[in-house]
C-alpha cells in the first residue's frame, strides 16, 4: 500500500512539473509574441515616416537618397529580430 502512494504521489508531483512548465513556457511565448508585435508596429511607424518623406521630396521635386538609410536599417533590423523571436518560440514549442 505504501508503494501505491509512493507512486501516486510521484506521479502527482510529475504532472504538476509538467503543468508549471507549460504554464511558463506559454507565458515565455505570450511576451515573445506581445514583443514581435510592438517590433511590427514600429516598423509600420516608419514605413508611415518614410512614405511622408518620400512624397515630400517628391512632391518638392527634391532628390531622394541616404537620409533614408537609417529607416532602412532600423527595419531590417527588427526583421531579424521578429524571425529570431519566431524561432524562440518553436524552440519553445518544440517544433
Amino acid at each position: 500500500m505504501d508503494d501505491f502512494f509512493s507512486t501516486l504521489g510521484k506521479r502527482i508531483s510529475d504532472t504538476v512539473d509538467e503543468f508549471g512548465k507549460k504554464a511558463e513556457d506559454t507565458l515565455e511565448i505570450q511576451k515573445l509574441k506581445g514583443d514581435i508585435y510592438s517590433l511590427k508596429r514600429e516598423n509600420s511607424r516608419d514605413f508611415a515616416d518614410i512614405g511622408k518623406k518620400v512624397y515630400e521630396h517628391f512632391k518638392n521635386a527634391e532628390e531622394v537618397g541616404e537620409e533614408y538609410l537609417s529607416f532602412c536599417e532600423e527595419i531590417e533590423k527588427r526583421k531579424e529580430k521578429i524571425q529570431e523571436l519566431n524561432r524562440t518560440i518553436s524552440r519553445i514549442k518544440g517544433e
